[in-house]
């Protein structure tokens, strides 16, 4: 009996120990991870982060390679719901805490895993931090995600010709401070029906869009072609061209020498 009591009172120090170990533990900026080291954003540009997405309360937010949770912590604190994705293990249980102490736990998840296997389809809002080699990775998931998602990165941007829709710079600026956004464009290439006699083609390289309009037997090149989420804008013949993107239709309006409604649907053929 004195063994077993013994061997009990081990077990539950040993516990005690691994639970005061891991309620000690403190991160340090510059520490290795798995595919990057650990630099948190500072906390006034995580703010100046979720502003530029525009976070509100229907936002989903998710954070790949997430470290102490800092970002999805502040978007919950806003109403949104958060996920985080982080490898090392003691940074999932210090953000968990951290949530908790926050009192947004139930708002906030935190996963252990590795960032470029994680799930984010349901993302609407996506705060990173990651380096230039990580986010052209990962920019193949990025577009699947629905149009309109707004992916904001702290220093580096995405690269290979995507374009940014927006930069700030977060102030005070010292360090980790320039913050980029990029609005998950809607995949418009293809041919566009107006009517009978009248379509669109249309190329797309990213936001960016170019193509003919078709008339009557008279084609005449689109200018300033551009998307940002799901509304399109171009201009024909100083005529300026706005709708919104639904799938394989659009609808909207068109401004300048003429004004109407006007109504396309993608061919499928």
């Amino acid at each position: 009996m004195k063994l077993l009591r013994a061997l009990c009172l081990c077990c539950l120090c040993a516990l005690f120990i691994a639970s005061a170990a891991a309620q000690s533990y403190q991160p340090v900026p510059g520490q290795p991870g798995k595919d990057v080291v650990w630099i948190p954003s500072p906390d006034h540009a995580v703010e100046k982060m979720l502003d530029l997405a525009r976070v509100t309360a229907g936002d989903v937010v998710i954070d790949l390679g997430s470290g102490d949770g800092r970002n999805v912590i502040a978007a919950a604190k806003r109403g949104a719901r958060g996920l985080g994705v982080e490898y090392n293990a003691d940074l999932v249980a210090l953000s968990r805490r951290a949530a908790s102490t926050a009192g947004v736990a139930d708002k906030v998840t935190i996963v252990h895993g590795d960032m470029f296997e994680a799930d984010i389809s349901k993302a609407t809002v996506m705060t990173l931090f990651l380096l230039p080699a990580h986010l052209s990775r990962l920019a193949p998931q990025f577009l699947k995600l629905k149009p309109g998602t707004r992916i904001v990165s702290n220093t580096y941007e995405i690269g290979g010709g995507w374009e940014p829709d927006e930069s700030v710079h977060a102030q005070p600026c010292t360090s980790w401070c320039v913050l980029v956004l990029y609005v998950v464009p809607a995949p418009v290439a293809g041919v566009w029906r107006l009517g009978e006699d009248e379509w669109l083609t249309l190329e797309q390289s990213y936001q960016q869009v170019y193509g003919t309009y078709h008339i009557g037997g008279v084609a005449v090149p689109i200018d300033n072609g551009r998307l940002r989420g799901e509304e399109i804008r171009f201009t024909v013949n100083q005529v300026e061209y706005s709708a919104r993107v639904d799938g394989d239709r659009m609808a909207g309006n068109a401004r300048g020498r003429v004004a109407r409604e006007w109504r396309a649907t993608r061919s499928r053929e």
